[in-house]
This record gives C-alpha cells, structure tokens and sequence, in this order.
C-alpha cells in the first residue's frame, strides 16, 4: 500500500517537475542569447557635460521636452522594427560611432564604422541605394536628438502655419565636409506648447551637385517613451504643395520594438559577412 501512494506521488511530481523544467531551460537560452547579443568586453565611456550654451533656448527646450540631451548621450545602442507589408525590416545602431546593421527577409546591410557592406540574394539594393539609405531611417527616426551633432549651425525661421497652429522653426545647415550631403538642410518646427518636435522639413541632395529647392515634409504626431527618452511612434509623409505640406503621401511608416540602451551591442553584428560585399568597391 506505502509503495503504491509513493509511486503514485512520484508520478504526480513528475508531472509538475518536467513542465517547470523546460519552462526554466527555455527561459535560461532566451536569457543566454540576448546577453550574446550584448557585447561581451563592453568598453566603459565617460559622459561628458553637455555644452548646452550652443543650443538656443528654443532648441534646448526642444531637446528637453524628449527627456533630454545629456540622457541621450548616455545611451549607446538603438534598434527598432519597422513592419512591412512583405517583410519588417530590424535596425540597429551603436550611437557612439554610428555603426548600423539592417536586417530584413531580402537583404542585409551594414556599416562597420568605415565602409557600408551588403549582402543579398539579388539586385534589391544597387550600390548607389545602399551607400544613400543605410543611415537613412536612423537619421529621421533620431531626430531631434541628431540635430546636436558637431558641424551643425542653427537658425531661427518663420513658423509653419498649419490648422490654425504656428509651429516654430529651427533650421539646421551643415559645415562643409559634414556626412555624404553636407548641402541638405532640415527645418524642425515644434510644438509652442508642449515643445515636442511636430514637423520635419528637408532637402535631398545626395548624388546632386549643389543645394535643393525641392521640400519634403515629414509629420512627427505620435510618441513613445522608451527609457526615458521621447521617440517617434510612428512617421507620416505628406505631399507639398507651394512650399507646404498638405495631406499624407501614404501610410505612417510605423516603429515597433523599440529599445535604446546605455549598453552597447557585439562589434560583431556590424562586420561583413563571409557572403556580402562592400559598396563600391
């Protein structure tokens, strides 16, 4: 009798045993790769003191309103998903040197902090495209935030007049021999109110000689807060028309899973592979 209730004890253990096993295996690998992911010699960087005296006040505000310059800087690594239709393309960027890995179904692309590698399976990507959009989304995505990199002047612009609203102005010009387009220019334009960045506006001159007349508007409507720091949720082209932006171009361009963090990710993610080529060369 004593050996049949242990046996059956044994076997109702069992059950509950086995079940909490797996569950603390699966949750010991998923813990396992994602500290994989994080690098595994991680290089301790001193936060310098944010000149903030730069920056006009009006900017400051703006920077203030998304959490913060100096919390900005503390963070080292960025990736977020854009869903797609066919396919979500994943990128992630180290902010401190601004490598990038883009991963999505197609094509993988990458900058490993000196040259700008692709790998695919066909002609997705010509060269030119590849060299034009791996920093691309990041660059809006970032924003305000990339507004406070070196070799940038800044100047107060008429407001942007839109539903009986007067955004302020910002307009960002580069220095000479700053990035791939040193011509192109951005004009943030805010929110009087809450001081959150409302509007982008901008000129696309890669691959051309000279400035661009030609304006392009994006909407930043809606927010997220991820660690602290106020960043887009979702991005909304419009069509212009005499200068102005008048309704969506399209659908928002959406960003989920999003994650900025003080830790940076494995150099390694940011290496060719043994199968891609670098562009242009």
């Amino acid at each position: 009798m004593v050996c049949l209730i242990l046996k059956d004890n044994f076997f109702s253990m069992s059950k509950l045993v086995l079940p909490l096993l797996a569950i603390l295996l699966l949750v010991s690998c998923r813990e396992q790769t994602d500290k994989d992911l994080k690098d595994s010699n991680p290089v301790e960087m001193e936060v310098q003191p944010v000149n903030m005296g730069k920056y006009s006040q009006n900017l400051q505000d703006v920077f203030a309103a998304h959490g913060g310059l100096e919390k900005w800087n503390n963070m080292h690594s960025l990736t977020f998903t854009m869903p797609g239709e066919n396919k979500d393309e994943v990128q992630t960027i180290d902010l401190k040197t601004r490598k990038t890995f883009i991963k999505t179904e197609k094509y993988d692309l990458g900058f490993d902090g000196e040259k700008i590698w692709l790998q695919q399976d066909s002609t997705y990507f010509k060269p030119e495209r590849a060299e034009f959009y791996y920093n691309l989304m990041f660059y809006f995505y970032a924003m305000p935030f990339v507004l406070a990199d070196d070799g940038i002047t800044y100047t107060d612009v008429p407001a942007l007049e839109m539903n009986g609203v007067s955004y302020p102005g910002i307009k960002v010009s580069y220095d000479a021999g700053i990035g791939n387009s040193p011509d192109d220019e951005y004009i943030l334009y805010y929110d009087p109110s809450t001081k959150q960045m409302a509007w982008l506006s901008y000129t696309v001159t890669y691959g051309k000689e000279g400035k661009s007349d030609k304006l392009s508007y994006i909407n930043y409507n809606k927010w997220q807060e991820i660690n602290g720091l106020l960043l887009p949720e979702e991005l909304t082209w419009y069509n212009v028309e005499n200068g102005k932006p008048t309704e969506p171009s399209g659908p928002a361009r959406k960003f989920t899973k999003v994650d900025i963090d003080a830790a940076a990710m494995d150099n390694s993610m940011y290496e060719k592979p043994s199968a891609g080529v670098f562009v242009n060369e």
